[in-house]
């Protein structure tokens, strides 16, 4: 089977028959930019599910890229990749993380659980954070150690001088950082605690360090869809952190952006940027995903609105003193795309994309056809998106709908080539023009 969908499950046929009428779903392309087309929402009992079958990748297979560049794969067999980053000498750290086990507190958990396990979220993950070191310049890593081990699902990593901030899905922790080594054995200091708990429903921490190093930022995802396991589980999530490093001093920097998964600063304006998650079963065309300029002290709905001041009925109590405060974001991505991991294309040796945002798409689990399963290019101007968003990395889904690979995380490694995790293929694949990419095997 290449898809699993709740239409051919007959023991959940009792469920169809109250989910099965909905809205078709819309071409992506009505959903790019400033202004989405956003339908009237669907209300549904149980919404559909479609998952591509994760399958991984074939012997040479490798996903597609424009003419004029090539994709190899850097390394593979990892224990499902998140995020990559490039430290200042070149070395690369893959960090490889799923989330801890949550309780199921609805049946349309355990379903969704069951489909997106397919899909190849399920997998394990290494708890790790893995080095790999390019000795000899060819493009390859000649080493691979595990760099920091024993780790409570991170996410998202930056290095600030000569410490090396790590956002576990439940604290925010310091390494001391010594160029070269390939293992740190410190202890780490805890710097603040971060929400989780329990429940823990968007576990992922995005991390990013403002320009001149002297604040942190980080993403942390609402305990819920929209609130249905209760208001108090909420306290300090969806919402941006700021956090003071000589001071120690936090405070929510914005606030209403439901999984913020991305953080970075556009390198003209030294803005904020986030790419985020919208909320789920109101339709296949809503809510678009999207990527926003954070204002500091801006609110962005969640969970009471969506794209500025269009109410969510389904949130009790209603707030209409916060609705009206709510700002919509910047640049929509279409529905259901999930975005993982961005950054911006500063220093890309790739010149077609030489000003812009690339943002790595997961991939849907409610909505058929699916969308995502790509990494895009956004154009910027003057330090704004400037056009729709373009293909860069596809082939993801093969000829029968079944999912290779999944890309995650998205960086630019020192020598200007476009790396991308891909949390399904457990793979790293490395993009670069055709004339500079490598041939050597991929380090196992």
């Amino acid at each position: 089977m290449n898809r699993i969908s709740l239409r051919s499950s007959a023991a959940l046929a009792g469920l169809l028959a109250l989910a099965a009428c909905g809205q078709d779903p819309a071409p992506p392309s009505t959903q790019y930019g400033s202004n989405p087309q956003l339908p009237a929402p669907h209300q549904y009992v149980m919404p559909p599910m479609s998952v591509p079958k994760a399958v991984g990748w074939g012997k040479g297979e490798t996903p597609v890229v424009p003419a004029g560049l090539q994709v190899r794969a850097l390394a593979t067999g990892f224990m499902h990749p998140r995020l990559v980053y490039a430290l200042p000498n070149n070395d690369l750290l893959v960090v490889e993380s799923n989330g801890p086990n949550a309780p199921v507190n609805r049946p349309k958990d355990y379903v969704m659980g069951m489909y997106q396990n397919v899909g190849g979220s399920g997998a394990p993950g290494g708890n790790r954070i893995t080095l790999l070191r390019d000795v000899n310049g060819d493009g390859q890593p000649d080493l691979r150690t595990t760099f920091i081990d024993h780790l409570n699902s991170p996410f998202g990593v930056v290095l600030v001088g000569n410490d090396l901030y790590v956002a576990a899905t439940d604290a925010l922790l310091r390494f001391p950082y010594v160029t070269g080594e390939t293992r740190i054995n410190a202890r780490p200091t805890r710097v603040t605690d971060l929400p989780a708990g329990a429940i823990n429903h968007h576990w992922t921490k995005s991390l990013t360090a403002s320009p001149d190093g002297s604040k942190l930022y980080v993403g942390v995802g609402s305990n819920s869809n929209i609130t249905e396991n209760g208001i108090d589980v909420e306290d300090g999530r969806a919402a941006i952190w700021e956090i003071d490093r000589a001071t120690g001093f936090k405070r929510v920097f914005a606030s209403g952006l439901r999984n913020p998964t991305g953080l970075g600063f556009e390198p003209q304006s030294k803005i904020l940027w986030a790419v985020a998650n919208e909320r789920d079963e109101i339709g296949p065309n809503l809510v678009p995903d999207y990527a926003t300029s954070v204002r500091p002290g801006a609110f962005y709905g969640w969970p009471y609105s969506y794209y500025g001041q269009h109410v969510d009925i389904r949130v009790r109590p209603q707030r209409p003193d916060l609705v009206a405060k709510a700002i919509p974001p910047d640049y929509a991505l279409s529905s259901h795309v999930a975005p993982l991991g961005m950054t911006f294309s500063r220093g890309i040796s790739l010149p077609q994309y030489g000003n812009g945002l690339f943002v790595a798409e997961h991939g849907s689990w409610d909505r058929n056809p699916v969308n995502g399963y790509k990494v895009v290019y956004v154009p910027f101007q003057n330090g704004r998106p400037s056009g729709p968003p373009q293909d860069v990395v596809t082939g993801f889904l093969n000829a029968r709908g079944q999912a290779k690979g999944r890309p995650t995380g998205v960086a630019i490694d020192r020598t200007g080539a476009l790396l991308v995790a891909d949390d399904a293929g457990n793979t790293v694949w490395r993009v670069t023009p055709v004339a500079a990419a490598p041939t050597r095997t991929a380090a196992r």
